[in-house]
């Protein structure tokens, strides 16, 4: 995890900070960059950590269904990916802002790096209706 975490941590934000990148990698959004991140990551990932045929099979099917619940921008509290990583829907949705977008790299499981590398932007949840949250930055 740690090792498929620091992958997308540094193409993730090389990716948003480079100029280039970011308007015909980033702007088309998830295909390209989740090919060059999640294959390569997990690549180097599965080679480096000696995990077996099967932990790898086991352990990429949960960070795709948890790359998935990260991107639906569903806050469900109920919801065990949520509850258990700091990466998560509402972390995610702040990346995507605007005023976040230079912030939250982190995914798919740690903020380790985000936290050592200041890009974290911690947020609150706000309930909107009766059903739902949105998520906002905190504000100092």
């Amino acid at each position: 995890m740690f090792m498929f975490d620091t992958w997308q941590y540094f193409l993730h934000r090389y990716m948003h900070l480079n100029k280039f990148l970011y308007k015909h990698l980033i702007s088309w959004h998830h295909p390209v960059e989740w090919l060059l991140m999640d294959t390569i990551g997990g690549a180097l990932a599965f080679l480096k950590s000696g995990m077996s045929p099967r932990a790898s099979i086991v352990f990429f099917s949960f960070a795709v269904v948890k790359g998935i619940d990260d991107h639906c921008r569903l806050w469900l509290p109920w919801n065990p990916f949520q509850a258990f990583f700091a990466v998560n829907s509402a972390y995610h949705d702040i990346h995507q802002q605007l005023y976040g977008n230079k912030h939250n790299f982190s995914q798919p499981f740690f903020v380790v790096w985000d936290r050592i590398m200041g890009t974290h932007l911690p947020y609150l949840l706000e309930k909107r209706i009766e059903v739902s949250f949105m998520a906002r930055p905190v504000k100092d």
